[in-house]
């Protein structure tokens, strides 16, 4: 049976599947406060249970009605309501912009009645949009104290409607590893398009936080980004993503062109070192050299850009050696915002995109090792002792 199919299908199926997971997060969190389960007898427990609260979560598929569970001293706290509230105020806040303001389909109108149980005022718009706007105007400003040696730069697109006409914004995005290896989410901020200026300015307000040891940064090849990235990291090595060099690649090759000419410049970047990878390079070239010189002398002029990461721990290079990070958060934007589709205004468009990277970014603090960078370093000694 599809799954999915019968989930379309029977709404009260997926509230009720929703509403038991997110019960079982907030038995689970008591559990962890106390040290024990409930009826569990166990020695250092910190706590007994005293029973359950109603309260009420708006969600995109209704409204839920959960019990939240108290203890004896009252310590237990939840940060669940507020972690999945933002993103749904922002992303019900902006279909409501659509409908206010005349823009909104019958299919707009149903969905933001139904999550919320009435229509919508540009007041009641203006009151939800007050607190999110405070909550993310502090973490998009919030100092940044400790070092991030390794930054990942990326923008994507979104429709917004400006006086009456449709265009295209820029969303710029910038992801750090901390010298702790946890990954946090640093920036969030648009613009009317990607630019040697506008990427300037980005990073400028980063470096303002405190943003400080960068010394390795991957983006896609945007000329702009570059300029930026030289200009204001100016320490930082560069990596150019090997998987949209591989797209780009694409349009130097006829269209049947051989399968196996692209898999096997694929394979370089699983070698062990930078040795091996340029050993196979060379072979690579000279085997493809006649059949598709078009190829091979672009790639043979830029690959590389894109051996970079060659230099970190190898332990480090499935990570870095792309931007694949960020295009798994990119699904789950453009998850919500197809909804959407045309935001009202950029304001609703850069609220919905920050308070989704916010989750993620939260989501991401109980990841302390997302890498070891005691590998990175024991790397920096050895090459001060080679010097």
């Amino acid at each position: 049976m599809d799954l999915k199919a019968l989930v379309a299908e029977d709404r009260d199926l997926m509230k009720a599947l929703m509403k038991e997971a997110l019960q079982e997060v907030l038995e689970a969190e008591m559990t962890e406060l106390l040290g024990a389960g409930p009826h569990q007898r166990q020695d250092g427990r910190q706590g007994y249970r005293a029973g359950h609260y109603e309260r009420g979560l708006v969600t995109r598929i209704g409204k839920l009605e959960l019990r939240v569970p108290r203890d004896r001293n009252g310590q237990f706290q939840t940060a669940l309501f507020e972690r999945y509230q933002r993103s749904e105020k922002a992303f019900v806040a902006a279909l409501a912009e659509m409908y206010v303001q005349g823009v909104s389909t019958r299919k707009v109108k149903a969905i933001t009645e139904e999550l919320c149980g009435h229509s919508f005022s540009a007041s009641s718009i203006s009151t939800i949009n007050k607190g999110l706007d405070e909550a993310l105007t502090a973490f998009a400003e919030r100092r940044l104290d400790e070092p991030y040696p390794y930054l990942i730069l990326d923008a994507r697109y979104e429709k917004v409607r400006e006086g009456g006409v449709i265009r295209s914004q820029a969303v710029l995005i910038a992801i750090g590893i901390h010298q702790g290896g946890r990954r946090e989410v640093l920036a969030v901020d648009r613009a009317s398009r990607e630019s040697q200026s506008s990427w300037k300015d980005f990073l400028v307000r980063l470096k303002d936080r405190g943003l400080h040891g960068v010394e390795f940064v991957v983006s896609d090849d945007h000329a702009g980004l570059r300029k930026a990235i030289t200009e204001v990291l100016t320490e930082a090595a560069w990596q150019r993503c090997y998987v949209h060099f591989l797209r780009n690649a694409l349009d130097y090759l006829p269209r049947k062109a051989d399968d196996d000419c692209l898999q096997e410049l694929r394979w370089l970047y699983d070698r062990r070192d930078l040795t091996e990878a340029q050993r196979d390079l060379a072979a690579w070239l000279t085997k493809w050299s006649a059949k598709y010189p078009k190829l091979t002398n672009w790639v043979e002029d830029h690959i590389g850009e894109t051996l970079t990461f060659y230099r970190l721990p190898r332990a480090h290079h499935k990570h870095l050696k792309s931007t694949n990070m960020r295009e798994r958060l990119n699904e789950e934007i453009k998850r919500r915002t197809r909804v959407v589709r045309i935001f009202p205004h950029t304001e609703s468009c850069l609220r919905l995109v920050r308070a989704l990277r916010v989750e993620t970014h939260e989501a991401w603090l109980y990841d302390n090792r997302y890498l070891n960078m005691d590998l990175l370093k024991e790397q920096r000694r050895e090459r001060l002792r080679a010097a």
